[in-house]
């Protein structure tokens, strides 16, 4: 039966706070003076509005404040998880320069004995390593610095104390910080964004804070509190497939980039218009077609009018982004839309890379393409340029070019890039506002962001496209809760592109987060490598809601249809219970550990049902491993299908499961009795 994470506490919690603003967890310094809280004091409340829509409750205040400022608290509640969450905007309302805002965060204190924390860090060098910190000899900070939120560390934390604990969220796509120190049985959490925020704001300006989100749960056990995340993520955060409001539900994508018999490098810089038709006709051929075709860097023409190809060496297609109008060369006439037309007709959509945070040659961006040279944040000496979508101006004109190309071609699907850590070129622009206005770029850029966002996913929803976008920067650098309510990580990592003990590593860590995810579906020597394995072990673990086919459908001879419809078919077969509950099995490992065994299980506790994925990696010098079904109650049993042996057997809630030989994995079907 579906698990119920009704939390009446939470609810109650969140009434008091609403009546009493101010006990909101919330406090910011204005020039000097320390705020806490909405007190009426200091508060003119100017509006209040409530919006409640099933489950969920969103409650709206604006106050004016000191007679300059117009400050905004938007606070939501989900009454089937207990969950809250706050965000606030300021907005300057007079016709003078505002006093200095800074020292903006959220700060709780929790009560209840050995406090642990829990939770993985980020991309990028630590490829989403689980931590366990005992906040009662450690006090620990986490900082993220680079402009992409998500590399390095992670913004989710799971807070245990007492007989439960807390799963906690800091919704922003730029920098931020958290921190949690314990005093006896009292921790302290403390959280912002912007780091260094201290600034002012000129009339009509606003900002707001990051996302702030409290999600209590009420048992101490891991696999609970990451269902119980799971579930509220999936219910409530993921976006919507389509404009009917449709659930999103696992889809597979392929590029062809690398199955053209031309030049290649990370992208589709071999793509044109002669190549996509054999690749696309030997897939609806061989019976091995999927749900996305995936359109990758090197469309677009050069600011200076001529075409990148891959083999002029420095003009390539990360040297020449910022025009986001197709290449004639590559594509003349309606050649593109006559791609996208021909998928359709055959069941399948399209998705295009982009990547408008970065700009490339401004000066011929503007001599030919109406770019303002002074949306171009640069440093001299820096190869990267920045291009300020905290700009109004530049945001319409970056927005309007990218939703042109949608539209014109059908495209269903956006995928954003970031290749560039823009953190030191935002800094770079405060200085040059002058003094008292650090933190101002990134907080208007990263509003742009959003914004921008939400006019693609109205883009394509307008003639039948997709509700959500791809979420990419630099791999795993744009994972932020606020982000991943407008898009979804096909790739959750640009390493998960290799080997198979890192997929592995990264599925048992990276999914207790973000349910929706991606890998690649080939084990290769390196992360652009155009061939590599494919047989049952890698397709196993490669298994995900995005399940990113690599494949060569005309250029590799010895491509092996069978084992592509192998993996495709059987995915089609678990793909079901992937947005289902999801527990770990066995340790984690990290990405070179190839010694031992990696287990998990998807399961649907409404039907009673799911799957277990089993793997001896290559290195692992015994046959047989136990496990225990965490969900089974006591008598409880099972009846557990081998896909391969088509063997069953009936069990309790522990098992033992024998391998022929290293490198082997099973798939099992679990039905409870």
């Amino acid at each position: 039966m579906k698990r119920n994470y009704e939390n009446l506490q939470a609810t109650d919690t969140y009434r008091a706070l609403s009546a009493n603003l101010c006990d909101i967890p919330f406090s910011f310094v204005y020039d000097g003076e320390e705020y806490k809280g909405f007190s009426s004091e200091y508060f003119t409340p100017v509006s209040k509005d409530v919006l409640r829509s099933g489950e969920k409750e969103t409650q709206t205040f604006t106050f004016s404040f000191l007679q300059t400022l117009a400050v905004t608290l938007i606070l939501t509640h989900y009454f089937s998880h207990g969950v809250t969450e706050w965000t606030v905007w300021f907005e300057n309302t007079s016709d003078k320069n505002s006093g200095v805002i800074e020292g903006l965060k959220t700060e709780m204190s929790f009560e209840g004995n050995c406090p642990v924390l829990r939770g993985i860090l980020g991309d990028h060098g630590n490829q989403y390593s689980p931590y366990s910190i005992d906040l009662q000899k450690d006090t620990v900070e986490f900082s993220s610095d680079s402009g992409r939120a998500t590399h390095g560390n992670f913004p989710y934390f799971n807070l245990e104390y007492g007989d439960g604990g807390a799963m906690l969220a800091i919704g922003w796509a730029g920098t931020w910080k958290a921190s949690f120190s314990s005093c006896g049985a009292m921790t302290t959490y403390t959280a912002s964004s912007v780091n260094g925020l201290k600034t002012y704001l000129k009339p009509g300006e606003k900002i707001r804070t990051a996302l702030f989100v409290l999600a209590p749960y009420t048992v101490r056990d891991e696999h609970y509190a990451a269902n119980f995340w799971r579930d509220w993520f999936i219910r409530h955060n993921m976006p919507k497939a389509d404009a009917s409001g449709r659930s999103l539900e696992p889809f597979s994508t392929c590029c062809l980039a690398s199955d053209t018999g031309l030049p290649n490098s990370d992208g589709s810089i071999s793509e044109c218009h002669t190549t996509w038709r054999p690749s696309l006709e030997k897939m609806i051929a061989e019976n091995a077609k999927v749900d996305y075709r995936w359109f990758d860097a090197g469309w677009y023409v050069c600011p200076d009018g001529t075409s990148a190809e891959s083999y002029v060496r420095g003009h390539d297609w990360w040297d020449t982004v910022g025009t986001w109008e197709l290449d004639p060369r590559k594509w003349p006439g309606k050649t593109f839309l006559e791609s996208t037309d021909f998928a359709r007709e055959h069941g399948m959509k399209t998705l295009v890379w982009f990547e408008p945070e970065r700009v490339t040659d401004p000066e011929n961006l503007a001599k030919n393409y109406g770019y303002n040279m002074d949306w171009a944040i640069r440093v001299e000496g820096e190869r990267t340029i920045s291009n300020n979508i905290g700009d109004p101006e530049c945001l319409k004109w970056t927005t309007e070019r990218i939703c042109k190309m949608l539209r014109e071609n059908k495209v269903e699907m956006y995928r954003e890039d970031n290749n560039c850590n823009a953190s030191k070129l935002w800094k770079h622009l405060d200085t040059l506002e002058g003094e008292r206005r650090c933190g101002i770029t990134e907080s208007k850029f990263i509003i742009g962001h959003y914004k921008m966002w939400d006019d693609i996913i109205a883009c394509t929803l307008s003639y039948g496209g997709g509700g959500f976008v791809d979420s990419c920067a630099g791999g795993g650098g744009r994972n932020d809760l606020e982000s991943m309510r407008r898009g979804v990580p096909l790739l959750r990592s640009d390493s998960d592109r290799t080997s198979t003990a890192l997929r592995l590593s990264m599925t048992t860590a990276f999914n207790k987060w973000i349910p929706f995810c991606g890998a690649n579906t080939k084990e290769k020597l390196s992360e652009l490598a155009p061939t590599g394995v494919s047989d049952p072990y890698v397709w196993r673990a490669s298994y995900l809601p995005a399940l990113n086919v690599d494949s060569q459908f005309v250029y590799d001879e010895k491509q092996n249809f069978d084992m592509l419809r192998f993996g495709l078919q059987e995915w089609k077969r678990v793909a079901p219970y992937l947005l289902k509950e999801f527990y770990t099995l066995t340790p984690w490992h990290n990405g070179k550990d190839t010694t031992d065994f990696t287990a998990f299980c998807y399961y649907d506790p409404e039907k009673e049902e799911g799957i277990l994925l089993a793997f001896r990696q290559e290195a692992c010098d015994t046959d047989l491993l136990s496990v225990s079904l965490p969900f089974a109650g006591d008598g409880d049993r099972y009846a557990i299908t081998d896909e391969d042996s088509r063997k069953e057997t009936i069990t309790g809630g522990c098992m033992e499961l024998r391998f022929d030989a290293p490198r082997t994995a099973k798939l099992l079907w679990v039905k409870k009795i």
